[in-house]
């Protein structure tokens, strides 16, 4: 269903950042007053989604900080980030920059000034270097019922017309404009955008028709236009760290190719970034974290506002009955690695990423973690995703849930084979009884599930 709308998106998505842009006023590159109210009340009106009141990391951040429980310092040349990093549970080791200009702040994107972005399971943030400090931080975070909701954070330093507590603003139209391209067709939900495009230098396409829209399933020699990579792929090639002025530079792809790059010195100025790399793990990481919680996010409005029909999910005529059903075996394909891409050589990082992701559990009795990584034929050593185990997919309906839950369980006991249409995985599940046995014992929702549904899983 996706696939169909991915040239719509690969056009649209630079014309709505440009309007965009258009639209701000010239003292500052992202704050400006858009009309209010998304089209979420009108197509999802179970959702409520720009009414409701927000339950995830960055809400409950904003409550501490009003309360006075929390404060955050701001200090050049960063502002508020290394603070609100910090606060949010965010290690800098996750950075990733990207010199493509796709943000609202695109006018201080370039090659030479890449915006950076900073993740934990379920918040993002987004930092580009300001004129005069007057760029924004730019948030999003995955709400437990709402799914992506964004934020913006003044970074003007204090004493200087930033109110005296700082204010993350919340954003129902701005983000949006991008971040919901499937909404100009009817029926879009918010979700999170990773790109890959030839740009030039100064951060502008040269070319829409290698523009696309990556998921776990873009083979790695189409990923990271536009972005900066380091680490080692060995002998697998991408899109990245490319640094080129016209079209016609394309012709010699090979030629021109920068992989395996230890550090980002030397091509730009590094000393305002946090630290001097884009860890391609990271960056894998990141990929297959977006693809999960866009589908976490289109599952759950589509099964809430269709049990909140009359008649429910029941009463659904069977084509959107089964479309809906469709979008659930979809997120259960990308939770058990279906489809994704093939990883042909060993991949490393250098930024610690590796170590400060995989510490963070949850882990079994026996210290196992369904974030352990692999990295030379696949991108985690277990065949099941540790975003099984997050709020966001535990808050999903029960109707999704417990249909993921048995696909999952269909696929790690071998019986997925006896479905014809079951999605298949790139690279044969590895260690499937393991994964059962760590999902088992690390999340008490699923344990409830399996309990109900065959007993224990042992080890």
């Amino acid at each position: 269903m996706r696939a169909r709308f991915l040239h719509f998106v690969a056009a649209a998505l630079p014309l709505l950042a440009a309007a965009a842009n258009a639209r701000q006023p010239a003292h500052n590159p992202f704050l400006f007053s858009p009309p209010t109210g998304s089209s979420y009340e009108r197509e999802f009106p179970a959702l409520h989604y720009d009414r409701a009141p927000a339950d995830n990391r960055v809400a409950r951040l904003q409550k501490q900080l009003d309360d006075g429980k929390l404060k955050l310092s701001y200090a050049a040349p960063r502002g508020y980030l290394d603070s609100l990093l910090a606060a949010l549970g965010i290690d800098v080791s996750s950075q990733a920059l990207v010199y493509s200009r796709t943000s609202l702040q695109k006018g201080l994107i370039s090659a030479a000034t890449p915006r950076a972005l900073y993740f934990n399971t379920d918040t993002y943030v987004g930092y580009v270097q300001g004129r005069n400090g007057m760029a924004a931080l730019e948030i999003a975070t995955l709400d437990d019922r709402l799914g992506q909701v964004f934020y913006t954070l003044d970074n003007t330093a204090p004493g200087t017309g930033a109110r005296a507590v700082p204010q993350l603003a919340r954003q129902t139209v701005s983000c949006l404009s991008c971040h919901d391209t499937y909404e100009m067709s009817g029926g879009g939900v918010p979700r999170f955008l990773l790109m890959s495009s030839y740009v030039d230098v100064h951060g502008n396409e040269l070319t829409h028709e290698d523009q696309i829209l990556t998921e776990d399933e873009t083979p790695l020699k189409y990923r990271w236009g536009g972005w900066y990579v380091t680490g080692r792929t060995g002998r697998q090639v991408h899109v990245g760290n490319l640094q080129v002025h016209e079209v016609q530079e394309l012709v010699h792809l090979d030629q021109i190719r920068r992989g395996n790059l230890d550090t980002l010195q030397g091509l730009f100025d590094t000393s305002p970034y946090p630290t001097d790399k884009s860890d391609v793990v990271a960056l894998m990481v990141l990929q297959h974290q977006v693809t999960v919680q866009n589908l976490i996010t289109r599952v759950n409005f589509e099964v809430r506002q269709a049990q909140a029909g009359k008649g429910g999910l029941a009463a659904l005529p069977q084509k959107k009955r089964q479309e809906v059903d469709d979008w659930i075996s979809e997120l259960a394909g990308a939770l058990t690695f279906a489809n994704a891409a093939a990883i042909t050589d060993s991949i490393s990082g250098n930024s610690g990423f590796d170590r400060w992701f995989t510490a963070q559990g949850p882990r079994d009795s026996q210290g196992r973690s369904l974030r352990e990584l692999n990295l030379h034929d696949r991108l985690f050593r277990f065949p099941v995703s540790y975003l099984i185990e997050t709020p966001a997919f535990e808050a999903l309906p029960d109707y999704a849930r417990e249909r993921v839950y048995a696909r999952v369980l269909a696929v790690l006991t071998g019986r997925a084979h006896d479905e014809p249409d079951a999605p298949r995985p790139a690279v044969p599940a590895a260690d499937p009884g393991a994964a059962l046995a760590i999902l088992e014992g690390t999340s008490q929702d699923f344990a409830h599930f399996l309990a109900a549904h065959g007993g224990k899983a042992g080890s």
